[in-house]
């Protein structure tokens, strides 16, 4: 729940952003020289960019938690066998120990989202983020249906 929470503040601070933005490339605009025009035009295109990027960051983010949803209610959610530092971060060699065992299940099973969903989760352990995403948008694109990417 703190995750959602943090992620719902900050998308809104960026949504915030975005428009104080937007309306400065405006202000821009509206004077009317072909310099401020030009830098106006640049301005808006931020924004633009940012909000494309939010709204696909969280559409990825709600696909992976349906995912985690459906994966927990039919038992399948990969259990919590690393190992810790006494500070609490997780062990590196007990990761690549669960790592290579996930990595073996989605190669006996390349078709089978959940698989891809445990070694999504066996990349982030690992400190892989973006191997642990594109892992998991292979195992939203499998649930899917929808043709994977290679």
């Amino acid at each position: 729940m703190r995750a959602k929470l943090t992620y719902a503040i900050t998308a809104a601070v960026l949504v915030f952003y975005f428009v104080l933005v937007g309306s400065r490339g405006v202000m821009l605009i509206q004077s009317g020289t072909i310099l401020t025009v030009t830098f106006g035009v640049a301005v808006l295109i931020l924004p633009v960019i940012g909000l494309w990027f939010l709204w696909k960051n969280t559409q990825f983010v709600r696909r992976a938690n349906a995912l985690a949803a459906e994966l927990d209610a039919e038992g399948g959610l990969p259990v919590d066998e690393l190992t810790r530092t006494p500070s609490g971060r997780v062990d590196r060699d007990s990761a690549d120990e669960v790592f290579a065992k996930r990595k073996a299940e989605t190669q006996a099973s390349p078709d089978d989202w959940r698989s891809w969903f445990r070694l999504a989760i066996a990349y982030h352990d690992a400190r892989d983020t973006p191997r642990a995403r594109k892992a998991m948008q292979r195992a939203i694109a499998l649930h899917d249906g929808r043709p994977v990417r290679t």
